[in-house]
């Protein structure tokens, strides 16, 4: 039987599954949140270059595996759909492909984490933070597995709507990250003072302690009786199509996307070390507002793909509504505490480098102009959500790829031909963003989305 959210598509209903999915999703991207921030703060503690080859070497790894990382998260859809359409069977038997995607991912990866040294010459940084974001990016690259492997679990509880699963999974991680990461970046409790290689190993401990979490409900008794889980291991050429066919325009428009953007990061670093210290620190509050959004868009895809599975297209466009209330009204607080606590918000990161206000009132301004755009941001997420979960990936790739890399082709203009001042090239970053969000409004207003279905009427 339906859940009668998806029975009786009534505003108060759907806002209760909503939030059913979203609380749990916001709360687990939260953590997500605290362990890169907890991180960075740590770093910043060793040196201002250990910060920000943080952020250049995270870029970097986040920049190749995200491609892998948008197909294999897109079983989330696939799987929303199914459930909405009361094809329970069907939805573990997607998520097994997903798992088996991102083990044959993993020799790529490994191998990418070979020549990534070279990216960082090429992108002119600083001589010194080159060897530190190097070998950071290496690890991680190097254990991208597990992130393929948690997004591929992560889909199938956020598909069934088990959003509670994931929050568990997450704090787990963060429990086991920033204790892990503390000892082993400044070698306490008798583990030797490893720094940037301890961040990337800390980070790597959370993440097989989440991934555990995650495989022990899967294939528990309890999920395994609704679902069949211990016997959905066979691999399906044909539902691993439809994962590749929809999932590919989803991993290639992140992997565009954070390669323009990763462009435009690495290019801002080679303005010198100060510039690189202020963009981080701006972006590391940034997260603070991102990633609890990026939760509430991941959570609008699986709900709006439970409604159109269940052929109530009405049904997702209130939901996608409702999500970007929810959405304006957390960027909305987060732009007003960028515009009226900037400075000590940078401090706690600035604070522990040497005497150097040149860093601390560049990432102050930078933090104020975040506040301009976060609740576009908000809006892309959610209506870009809201798109995927109906299976309109190819539209979101084009338009987004589109803007990314025209923002970044004026970005290499600015920087390398115009030598434009760091807050010129900032400002064109604020308004690249609302304009993400406009584009993404008018397609979600277009209604096109509405008639799109993942599954199609096939039992594969």
């Amino acid at each position: 039987m339906m859940p009668d959210s998806l029975t009786q598509p009534t505003t108060k209903t759907i806002l209760k599954r909503l939030l059913t999915v979203a609380l749990p999703m916001v709360i687990s991207q939260a953590s997500e949140t605290a362990m890169m921030f907890v991180d960075r703060l740590f770093l910043s503690r060793v040196s201002q270059l250990h910060l920000s080859a943080a952020m250049g070497g995270g870029l970097a790894n986040f920049a190749v595996a995200s491609v892998f990382v948008g197909v294999a998260g897109y079983v989330n859809a696939i799987v929303a759909q199914y459930y909405g359409a009361d094809r329970h069977d069907h939805c573990a038997r997607a998520a097994a492909q997903s798992v088996y995607f991102a083990l044959m991912a993993m020799p790529v990866l490994v191998l990418v984490a070979r020549v990534i040294p070279g990216f960082f010459s090429i992108m002119g940084h600083d001589p010194q933070q080159i060897p530190l974001e190097s070998i950071y990016a290496q690890w991680l690259l190097s254990g991208a597995v597990i992130l393929l492997l948690r997004n591929a679990f992560t889909g199938f509880f956020l598909g069934t709507g088990k959003t509670r699963v994931v929050m568990i999974s997450n704090i787990v991680g963060m429990f086991v990250n920033i204790p892990a990461n503390y000892v082993l970046i400044f070698g306490k409790a008798g583990f030797p003072e490893l720094g940037m290689v301890g961040a990337a190993i800390g980070t790597l401990a959370g993440g097989v302690a989440a991934l555990l979490v995650l495989l022990a409900v899967y294939l528990g008794p309890r999920i395994n009786a609704l679902y069949k889980t211990r016997s959905a291991w066979r691999f399906d050429r044909i539902m691993f199509r439809r994962l590749m066919r929809y999932g590919t325009p989803a991993g290639i428009e992140i992997f565009l996307n954070v390669m323009a953007f990763n462009l435009f990061v690495q290019l801002m670093h080679g303005y010198g070390a100060d510039v690189a210290a202020a963009i981080t620190i701006a972006f590391n509050w940034d997260i603070v507002a991102f990633i609890p959004m990026l939760g509430l868009g991941i959570a609008t895809t699986a709900v709006v793909g439970q409604y159109i599975g269940a052929r109530d297209p009405v049904g997702a466009k209130i939901a996608a509504l409702l999500a970007l209330r929810l959405g304006w009204i957390y960027s909305g607080s987060m732009m007003i505490l960028f515009f009226v606590a900037a400075r000590p918000l940078v401090e706690v990161f600035s604070s522990g480098f040497a005497a150097n206000s040149d860093v601390t009132d560049l990432a102050v301004i930078m933090l104020r102009l975040v506040g301009l755009y976060t609740m576009a941001d908000s809006t892309q997420l959610v209506f870009a959500g809201a798109l995927r979960g109906a299976g309109d990936t190819g539209w979101v790739m084009r338009a987004s790829a589109i803007l990314h890399w025209v923002f970044a082709g004026i970005v290499v203009v600015l920087i390398r031909v115009v030598e434009a001042p760091p807050i010129t090239v900032w400002l064109c970053f604020i308004g690249f963003v609302m304009s993400l969000g406009v584009a993404m409004v008018l397609r979600f207003r277009s209604g096109k989305w509405q008639t799109m279905s993942v599954i199609g009427e096939s039992n594969g």
